[in-house]
């Protein structure tokens, strides 16, 4: 079963010092790489001043069950190209990440994000 939670607009920035800030519909995210644990959404509360866009489009978010060529999780997918031009060929238009654990919230304010090649969109 493969259910549509939520679609809308995001925006990928980064700021002068390096950090990765990802907005979908307003709610932003600082995305961040440890050695320990890999990539992760924190839940920020601060205004970020945006030095360079990365990347804008829309994104879709889906929960995933018993499908067996795709993990059971949440799946929230970006698009990385417009107008039918293709930035990575192979994957097509979407990039794919899982969210084992769902977004941050205010008692947890960490999650992993882990990039797939699994894409629901295409």
């Amino acid at each position: 079963m493969i259910k549509l939670l939520k679609k809308g607009k995001y925006t990928l920035v980064e700021t002068k010092s390096d950090t990765k800030i990802l907005t979908l519909d307003g709610k932003s995210y600082v995305w961040v790489f440890t050695k320990s644990i890999g990539e992760m959404l924190v839940t920020t509360r601060v205004g970020h001043k945006t030095d360079q866009k990365l990347a804008k489009g829309e994104y879709r978010l889906y929960d995933v069950e018993n499908e067996p060529k795709l993990v059971d999780t949440l799946h929230l997918e970006l698009q990385i190209c417009e107008g039918g031009y293709r930035m990575v060929p192979p994957r097509g238009c979407w990039q794919g990440y899982l969210l084992i654990t769902g977004f941050p919230q205010k008692k947890k304010t960490r999650s992993r994000i882990i990039p797939t090649n699994e894409v629901v969109s295409n």
